[in-house]
C-alpha cells in the first residue's frame, strides 16, 4: 500500500519564493531548474505551474518544490498551486524532462585535488543547508584561487544570497582550504 501524499509548505529566506516538501521522492538524482515558462516546455509539473501568472520560477530538488513568484504578485493568487502539484504528483508521468535535471556534483578524472576538497565541502556541508532553503549551489569551476559557484532555486534570487555566498560559502571555503582567494556567484 503506497503513502499518502502530502505536500507543506514553509518560508524561505527569499520573500517571493516558498518551499513545498514532499513526501516523496521528485528526483533521483540532481535538481531540475525553470527560471521562466519556455524552460518548462516538456517538463509536466513546472508547465502546469506556470500556468499560473503569478509564478516567476520553479526549482525541484529530491523531495522538495520552491515556487518563486513575481514581485508584484501577491501569494494569494497562488493558493491553488498545491491542488495542481498533487495532480501532476499522483499521475502516472514523468515530471520533467530528463535533459533538463542538473546532475549533483561529481568527480572527474582531470579534476586537481583543490577541486575535489571544494566539491566534497559543497556536497557535504554547503549543499544540504542551501536545500534546506529551498535551493541549491553549483559548482562551476576553480581556477586561480577562484571559485565560480551558481546559486539556484530561492536561493538564486534571494536578496541574502551575497551574504550566504560571502559570509557562508566563502569562509567556509576559506577555512577549509587555504588556496582559496574568493568565491564568485555566476
Amino acid at each position: 500500500m503506497s503513502q499518502q501524499l502530502s505536500i507543506t509548505a514553509e518560508g524561505t529566506p527569499n520573500p517571493n519564493t516558498v518551499k513545498f516538501n514532499v513526501n516523496r521522492t521528485l528526483l533521483e538524482k540532481g535538481t531540475a531548474n525553470f527560471k521562466d515558462k519556455e524552460a518548462a516546455t516538456g517538463s509536466p509539473l513546472p508547465e502546469k505551474l506556470f500556468e499560473f501568472d503569478a509564478v516567476e520560477s520553479v526549482f525541484i530538488g529530491r523531495t522538495f518544490i520552491s515556487i518563486t513568484k513575481k514581485p508584484e504578485a501577491d501569494w494569494e493568487s497562488l493558493i491553488p498551486v498545491t491542488h495542481t502539484m498533487k495532480d501532476v504528483l499522483t499521475a502516472d508521468i514523468p515530471l520533467v524532462d530528463e535533459e533538463r535535471i542538473t546532475p549533483n556534483i561529481t568527480f572527474a578524472s582531470g579534476d586537481t585535488e583543490i577541486e575535489k576538497r571544494i566539491m566534497e565541502v559543497l556536497d557535504t556541508r554547503v549543499r544540504p543547508a542551501v536545500a534546506r532553503d529551498g535551493g541549491d549551489i553549483n559548482y562551476e569551476g576553480y581556477q586561480n584561487g577562484i571559485v565560480l559557484l551558481r546559486l539556484e532555486g530561492s536561493c538564486g534570487t534571494c536578496p541574502s544570497s551575497m551574504m550566504t555566498l560571502k559570509m557562508g560559502v566563502e569562509n567556509m571555503l576559506k577555512a577549509e582550504i587555504p588556496e582559496i582567494q574568493e568565491v564568485i556567484q555566476l
